[in-house]
């Protein structure tokens, strides 16, 4: 009964707070009228804000979603420029006060803002449309089985409610879409705006190929690198310190909005260069023992796994390939399915897998029944578990993939066996102290 009323008020609260900071949102938007490029899909939308954030920055003031603030309450945070309180009225009282004193006297504001829009249930983008105006909107991936999937009633179901961002557009305002996903591309049915398309498909308005990973003279790994063609143009795009089409696909997503903004394509694709990648997004981190990770632990999906496992194969190096793959949650009845199709892939992929929690035991299922042997698969219950196991598992020149659900705490794993760990905050996701205290 106590635990229930306790609950009850910190819902209430936070309903409350989350209803000042989206009025003084709306107040905020309409007297500094900045431009809005929003970003949703299923897969890389915190890539694809970074990115487009990296051009936009090189010619004007602009400010982005921290983090993967898209939440109900994350879009008013960023519009005003505030932490998340998360447990702690004081904050959240300052922030309060904050977005009254931006709104009453005369303040330098961001000329652009880069919002990543996420749901989590149905109903989630209705509301951020009824307040949120676009300029632009882009959509990014779907996907076969997307993350939150669990909490609709079907696929489409999901599919039309992330469309939902399309009703924010202005009238002149443009929409960007992934040529490559049937799904997304379709949603240009939708709307009368301009439409500009990207991906690796012919008939696409900007045209990714050419995509591969580049090593230093001394074969080092160094990142990834693809052409990109539009208006018949060809261009190089070079990113340092990632890996994985994901990375690529919010670079051409960035390049179609450069495209269709008529923004400078040359000054775009440098802007790249200084793309920030965002801790946990298939990033090449140090190793204990000479060994490197690929740490891809923000989340997961069964979409962004098949690809990071393929981005695994596809490296040339001559240690051992290990993936270490966690749950992949809010898949609801497609959860079993999916993992045994991850155990598949996997099994085509890599030469050792490390699954770890109760839903991952069905990667494992996928692996043998594909024709892995069951002496170079590994199985464990948290990722603490696993974190201790490699510390004395990796080998010099080993190359380790880890992924897994936010839910899963992956980067506790990248994290034991981490070369530099004084630098964790700034290399790992989930490092605020409120994550740390969560087990």
């Amino acid at each position: 009964m106590i635990y229930s009323n306790i609950k009850f008020m910190k819902e209430t609260f936070k309903n409350i707070i989350s209803l000042i900071l989206k009025i003084e949102s709306q107040l905020i938007l309409w007297k500094y009228k900045p431009k809005i490029v929003t970003v949703t899909g299923s897969v890389g939308k915190t890539s694809t804000k970074d990115a487009v954030y990296a051009i936009i920055s090189q010619f004007a003031y602009v400010r982005k979603s921290e983090k993967s603030y898209n939440s109900e309450i994350g879009l008013p945070l960023t519009i005003l420029g505030c932490p998340n309180g998360w447990d702690d009225p004081y904050v959240w009282f300052k922030n309060i006060l904050k977005g009254f004193w931006l709104f009453i006297a005369p303040h330098k504001y961001p000329q652009w803002l880069v919002l990543e829009v996420g749901v989590g249930k149905p109903g989630d983008m209705k509301k951020t449309a009824s307040w949120v105006k676009s300029d632009v909107v882009i959509l990014t991936t779907i996907g076969e089985t997307p993350v939150h999937i669990e909490f609709f009633n079907s696929r489409e179901h999901l599919i039309k409610e992330k469309s939902g961002l399309i009703k924010t557009l202005k009238k002149d305002g443009l929409l960007v879409l992934n040529f490559d996903d049937d799904a997304v591309v379709s949603m240009k049915e939708k709307t009368k705006n301009r439409v500009i398309t990207y991906g690796f498909r012919e008939g696409a308005d900007v045209l990714g190929s050419e995509e591969n990973i580049f090593y230093s003279n001394d074969g080092k790994l160094q990142g990834i690198i693809f052409r990109v063609d539009e208006d018949g143009k060809s261009l190089p795009v070079i990113i340092e310190g990632v890996f994985g089409r994901n990375h690529v696909y919010a670079s051409l997503a960035s390049l179609a909005l450069s495209f269709g903004l008529k923004f400078n394509m040359l000054n775009a694709v440098n802007a790249l260069k200084k793309y920030e990648i965002p801790p946990g997004r298939m990033c090449l981190l140090e190793g204990i023992n000479d060994s490197l990770i690929i740490d891809d632990t923000y989340n997961s999906s069964p979409f962004a796994c098949a690809s990071a496992l393929k981005t695994l194969s596809d490296i040339n190096l001559k240690g051992r390939k290990i993936a270490v793959l966690g749950d992949m949650l809010e898949l609801g009845k497609h959860t079993e399915e999916s993992h045994k199709n991850i155990g598949k892939i996997a099994k085509e992929n890599i030469k050792i897998l490390i699954v770890v929690g109760h839903r991952a035991q069905a990667i494992k299922e996928g692996a043998i029944s594909s024709g892995m042997k069951e002496k170079d698969i590994f199985e464990f219950l948290d990722s603490r578990g696993t974190g201790e196991f490699l510390k004395t598992f990796i080998k010099k020149n080993d190359l380790i993939l880890i992924k897994g659900s936010q839910g899963m705490r992956m980067e506790r794993t990248v994290e034991a066996i981490l070369k530099d760990k004084e630098n964790k905050e700034k290399l790992l996701v989930r490092q605020d102290k409120e994550w740390i205290k969560k087990e």
